[in-house]
């Protein structure tokens, strides 16, 4: 039984990442390399109708041929999608060597790291994993969670991010801070935007960064604090009662 240690990659902007294998596992893959906007390297001597458009379009560089020796360097991952053990094995071989990243579909003897099963709601990624064995659950679970998990989601993680330099302006205390996140992620604002009250939620966080209470935990003062508004709206709707 696989022990595994779970992270989140960030930084493959423009960093070279390998795709082996040219069908629909290689298209999954490339898409979801390509939405972290990394440069991406397939090799296959076929490929799928979709990947010979990401080509044609310079999405993706394509190397018509099978992987050789050399393939690997510089890349900062890749990802064997071939289902060819023969080949996973030796292009396992120089990921080891060039100290490379490697997953291999179905050969977890040829990994070093596994994807997992993710579901993406904007900035939300939860990735799932039964460390090999049994990734169908992995699936089913994901199912479940993108059943849970909806558009909401999505459009308060980016309010968050908004408020971030924020924050850390008026929280200089890391505790005080930590309870402010608390507060926002606890309150109804998810409530609200999951049942399409946005200008509600939006009031409502407006409310609780302007809480004089708060203010006033903010280095035992209770000195007025400027006026801050609430993230902007996009593509603003009206609501029910």
């Amino acid at each position: 039984m696989l022990k595994t240690y779970p992270l989140f990659l960030i930084g493959l902007h423009r960093r070279r990442c390998v795709v082996l294998g040219g069908g629909e596992e290689a298209e999954r893959k490339v898409d979801g390399l390509l939405a972290c906007d990394a440069r991406v390297t397939l090799i296959a001597s076929e490929v799928s109708e979709v990947l010979r458009h990401h080509a044609d379009l310079d999405r993706i560089r394509w190397i018509k041929r099978d992987y050789q020796p050399g393939d690997l360097r510089g890349a900062l991952l890749v990802i064997a999608a071939g289902f060819d053990r023969e080949l996973n094995a030796a292009a396992w071989q120089e990921a080891e060597t060039e100290g490379v990243l490697m997953n291999a579909a179905d050969d977890v003897e040829h990994c070093n790291y596994i994807a997992g099963s993710v579901v993406r709601r904007g900035p939300l990624a939860v990735a799932i994993s039964t460390g090999g064995c049994a990734p169908a659950l992995a699936v089913r679970l994901r199912e479940r969670l993108e059943r849970m998990l909806g558009a909401e989601y999505d459009l308060f993680l980016r309010w968050m991010w908004d408020l971030r330099d924020l924050l850390g302006q008026r929280y200089t205390d890391f505790a005080e801070r930590r309870s402010m996140w608390y507060r926002l992620v606890d309150s109804d604002i998810l409530a609200l935007l999951r049942r399409g009250r946005i200008l509600q939620a939006r009031r409502r966080l407006h409310a609780l960064l302007e809480d004089d209470d708060c203010h006033a935990r903010h280095g035992g003062s209770d000195a007025p604090v400027a006026s801050v508004s609430a993230p902007r709206v996009p593509g603003q709707r009206s609501e029910g009662p």
